[in-house]
C-alpha cells in the first residue's frame, strides 16, 4: 500500500469532507481515505494500481483544488 497526501486548501466543512471521502472511497484500489478539515488535507492509502494523478482528478472533479500531493 502507498499512502498520498493531498493539499486541499478549499476544504471547509463536513460537506466538503463527506463528498470527497465518497467520490475517492470508490476509486477502484483505494483502501481508506481521511479527510482532515483543520490541515486542509485529504490522506489516502491505495495500491499501485492508483496514481497521485487519478486522486487529484477525482477530487478536482468534486469541485476542490488540489494545492500539491506528496
Amino acid at each position: 500500500m502507498t499512502t498520498t497526501t493531498c493539499s486541499v486548501p478549499e476544504v471547509s466543512c463536513e460537506t466538503c469532507k463527506n463528498a470527497i471521502e465518497g467520490a475517492v472511497g470508490q476509486v477502484a484500489g483505494v483502501a481508506a481515505v481521511e479527510v482532515d478539515v483543520p490541515a486542509k488535507t485529504v490522506t489516502v492509502r491505495h495500491d499501485d494500481r492508483v496514481g497521485p494523478d487519478q486522486l487529484v482528478e477525482v477530487i478536482e472533479d468534486q469541485g476542490y483544488d488540489v494545492a500539491g500531493h506528496r
